[in-house]
């Protein structure tokens, strides 16, 4: 079984502590949504490539909520 060291280790999505600030909290969820959209888009092309529509529908959605979050949170730090 693994441990919650090794899945913070191994994670692409890293671990913040200690913020305070509002704009550098909003910069690390903005950089997480990035980093989660760029394996969804791989999720979604590899769901097209073997037809699988139900894992398609489901990351399209994803993508969708997600790419408005970082519009917004975009917006916010400007």
């Amino acid at each position: 079984m693994h441990t919650f060291s090794e899945y913070i280790d191994t994670s692409a999505i890293k671990e913040t502590i200690n913020i305070s600030d509002g704009k550098t909290a909003v910069e690390a969820v903005l950089n997480g949504f990035r980093n989660l959209l760029s394996v969804e888009r791989e999720v979604l092309q590899l769901s097209t490539d073997t037809n699988d529509e139900g894992t398609n529908a489901l990351m399209s959605d994803y993508i969708r909520q997600q790419e408005k979050l970082v519009w917004m949170y975009s917006a916010y730090l400007k």
